[in-house]
């Protein structure tokens, strides 16, 4: 747990003070070329062009990490092995840093520019929205595959837990158009059960951080507990539009009206803002806990 927390640490750190470099570094080519040959060397009625083909697509690269983590784990009393977790968790976050890709949307000076800024926040091929609640989805999206995801999976299974999460994330949404259509829909299957636990730590963080009712709400709907529910942004969306009219509250009670509130105080597009503002304080209350056990873990 200790190396869980110095990792993201550092990760955080980088991202955020010099994203040129992390971006650099958090390069995942080879996987597509890897998932390209794949598919030129299996005919049709292969396992590889079946929705069990991405089983093939990671097994090779997560064999060689849990190889690594197995064998780098004693040597030098564990240092080489936490030197180890330190830098795959650092190369599976991101690949770029959320704040800075929100910051860019918010300060954009014209239309076009805030669309431009917000297609980093969108899947490829998928246009940018710029409505609130569109955002608010897309930061909890973001939130989920760039910190949430990678987070949990390490916690669980160390370094092999972060790259089978982050290569499973570039199988199903950024390189899927190097995947046959019924590995597609395998690999999306995939990365639907291995967010499902993700997803439900974030709506309960949102509930202590944010408006219990109205998370609780989110977990009432139909099919909140699927591998297709809404869960996570029907909950965002929810906290965001709490958030905004509890300080539209607070500034009536100083005499300023609710529009002026919106218009002059929080300025454009306070959903995106408030959506980013959650994301940080459900971050800070994952890593507070990791850091309970690591407390936990010396007094014991």
């Amino acid at each position: 747990m200790s190396a869980t927390l110095l990792a993201v640490i550092i990760a955080l750190a980088i991202g955020h003070l010099a994203p040129g470099i992390a971006n650099g570094l958090r390069q995942f080519g080879w996987y597509r070329s890897w998932l390209q040959w794949l598919n030129a060397q299996f005919p049709e009625d292969s396992v590889w062009r079946s929705r069990w083909g991405i089983a093939l697509a990671l097994v090779v690269p997560l064999l060689v990490a849990g190889l690594l983590q197995v064998a780098l784990d004693q040597p030098l009393w564990g240092f080489v092995g936490l030197l180890f977790d330190i830098v795959v968790l650092f190369w599976c976050w991101g690949p770029r840093d959320l704040d800075l890709d929100v910051a860019a949307i918010l300060d954009a000076p014209d239309a076009a520019s805030r669309r431009a800024a917000a297609a980093r926040l969108y899947p490829p091929g998928v246009d940018a929205s710029l409505d609130g609640a569109s955002l608010v989805e897309a930061v909890f999206r973001n939130a989920q595959r760039r910190w949430f995801g990678v987070l949990f999976w390490f916690c669980v299974l160390g370094p092999f837990g972060a790259l089978l999460y982050r290569l499973s994330v570039l199988a199903a949404e950024q390189d899927a158009d190097a995947l046959p259509q019924d590995t597609l829909q395998g690999a999306r299957l995939w990365l639907s059960l291995l967010e499902w636990p993700v997803t439900q730590l974030i709506a309960l963080a949102l509930a202590l951080v944010g408006n219990f009712d109205s998370v609780l709400s989110a977990w009432r709907e139909e099919n909140a507990f699927g591998l297709d529910s809404r869960l996570l942004p029907n909950a965002a969306r929810a906290s965001v539009r709490s958030e905004i009219a509890d300080e539209v509250a607070d500034y009536a009670e100083s005499g300023i009206s609710p529009s002026t509130a919106l218009a002059e105080v929080f300025g454009e597009l306070p959903e995106l803002r408030d959506a980013m503002n959650l994301a940080w304080r459900v971050l800070v209350l994952w890593l507070a806990v990791i850091a309970l056990f690591v407390v936990a873990g010396w007094v014991s």
